[in-house]
């Protein structure tokens, strides 16, 4: 990946999976997929970041459903 804003790097973090359960990474995954899928798209800029950042809640929110409905996706 070519050089990237910190800010930019920083919030894709938080969009890895691999860590999770199987039936969690099943939530998140569509998430930093779609995370990925933008930044290569898109330049980086107040925009890019405001949308990662409201990406991430939304993952989090699938996430803790997820964890609340206490099924497997």
């Amino acid at each position: 990946m070519a050089e990237r804003h910190p800010s930019t790097t920083n919030l894709l973090r938080y969009f890895e999976y691999d860590h999770l359960p199987p039936h969690l990474q099943a939530v998140s995954k569509p998430c930093g997929d779609l995370a990925q899928e933008l930044v290569d798209a898109l330049s980086d800029g107040p925009e890019l970041t405001a949308g990662l950042r409201k990406l991430l809640e939304a993952k989090d929110c699938f996430v803790r459903a997820a964890l609340d409905s206490g099924r497997e996706v």
